[in-house]
């Protein structure tokens, strides 16, 4: 008899589970309300910059991000080969260093500082108008930045302009950049007729494995514009929060002023790398 009444009561706890929904049965995870979606990794723009230019990657709010930039001084094609070696292809000259910290400083608002070795303060802000993954077909940002020599003391040169990126699905972005920089003449009272250049700037981040890309920019101008259109490449591997790039230039600059006064020389090439790394 204890047998059948077990069976019985057995028989109505099933029925009950039965009849109440699933939902009720087990609460539905709570909504993360603290997800940002900034901080979601994104393969197609790994990094803030491609390789001097700035891309549309937002920083999330409160986080930050440092940069290495580094520039060999010996160009790549001085001397014979013999010579080329015995310098350990341009390790063993100097170089020019640069040291990069930027802040998120609300949705869609980065700021930082760019210092470079030879004594140009470069401050710089950024705000995403567009992000690619919303639009699904580009991204906006807007650039404000200005160098100054001398550790900010001397030949202030502000550049403002827009960043404009395309995403090819999961295998890069290309950029077209055209920012306007005033007083890119390091020495106006020698010509003060052209002191502003435009810069057209193009870049590209393809990535060709899992975690390795290939990158390149190419910024020509119009104004002011000594030296030769200056041009970059270069192949970057991802680590995790960390990105190492191995690139070539025919210049030192890196920051807006600098890049506006070009290249050394079209045949002048200068082994270079750089080293990201994000605190998020």
């Amino acid at each position: 008899m204890s047998c059948i009444r077990v069976f019985m009561l057995t028989l109505a706890v099933s029925a009950l589970a039965w009849a109440v929904p699933a939902s009720a049965q087990t609460p539905a995870p709570a909504p993360d309300r603290a997800f940002d979606p900034d901080r979601a990794f994104n393969v197609s723009q790994p990094d803030f910059a491609i390789v001097n230019l700035p891309t549309t990657l937002r920083v999330p709010v409160f986080k930050s991000a440092f940069r290495v930039t580094h520039r060999f001084g010996r160009p790549l094609g001085a001397g014979d080969f013999g010579s080329l070696v015995e310098d350990a292809f341009g390790l063993d000259s100097g170089a020019q260093i640069g040291l990069e910290y930027r802040f998120g400083l609300a949705p869609g608002a980065q700021i930082g500082i760019h210092r470079t070795s030879n004594r140009t303060i470069e401050f710089f802000g950024q705000y995403s108008l567009v992000r690619p993954e919303d639009d699904g077909w580009f991204g906006l940002g807007v650039w404000a930045s200005v160098d100054g020599t001398n550790n900010f003391r001397d030949t202030y040169s502000p550049a403002l302009g827009v960043v404009l990126s395309h995403e090819l699905g999961d295998h890069g972005a290309l950029y077209v950049e055209p920012i306007w920089v005033n007083n890119s003449n390091p020495l106006p009272d020698v010509d003060t007729e052209d002191n502003d250049s435009l810069l057209f700037g193009l870049g590209a981040r393809i990535r060709i494995r899992p975690t390795l890309y290939l990158v390149g920019e190419a910024i020509p101008r119009i104004g002011y514009r000594p030296g030769a259109t200056y041009a970059t490449f270069g192949l970057e591997k991802r680590a995790g929060g960390h990105s190492f790039q191995l690139n070539f230039s025919n210049g030192f600059g890196t920051t807006m002023g600098q890049l506006a006064r070009g290249g050394t020389a079209s045949d002048d090439w200068y082994l270079g790398f750089n080293i990201s790394r994000k605190f998020f």
